[in-house]
């Protein structure tokens, strides 16, 4: 009866210490932006305290605006009325699986708003976008609820 008391008494002691060492805590430690030549948007960062081996999906969103212009054939922009400058929330989702180490090191990409219904008359073609810049820039985990603002212009 004695062994059992010890054996239970020790059980109970060592779950109690080794608990800790199981929770997670999932936060954000880096996150930065960086634009592209193309004029899209790379969105890295890197996320602990997640547990093993976990899918977490991850959303980052920015506020951009890009122009477009129409050229003529001989590549000139004949009136500066024909160009637009969208503005438009635009977002990329990836869902990464964390480690056996509970950290997630990702990058998503984030391509810059299209030119919605704007159109170029007949003999000119519409080119862009130019311009691009982005602000509100977040990487967000979505499957633990945790948000990470990135601060700045990137244009």
């Amino acid at each position: 009866m004695r062994i059992r008391t010890t054996l239970a008494t020790t059980a109970a002691a060592l779950a109690i210490a080794v608990a800790p060492a199981f929770a997670v805590s999932p936060h954000f430690i880096n996150a930065s932006a960086t634009l592209n030549a193309d004029g899209s948007l790379s969105v890295s960062f890197k996320e602990v305290g997640l547990g093993n081996n976990q899918r977490i999906d991850y959303e980052a969103d920015a506020m951009a605006t890009a122009t477009y212009q129409c050229f003529n054939r001989g590549g000139h922009n004949p009136s500066a009325g024909n160009k637009t400058t969208v503005l438009e929330d635009v977002s990329a989702f990836a869902t990464f699986t964390s480690g056996r180490n509970g950290n997630v090191n990702g990058m998503l990409t984030i391509d810059p708003p299209g030119p919605g219904t704007f159109t170029c008359p007949p003999g000119q073609r519409l080119v862009g976008p130019f311009d691009v810049s982005y602000t509100d820039v977040s990487i967000i985990d979505t499957t633990n609820g945790i948000t990470e603002s990135i601060p700045g212009t990137f244009s």
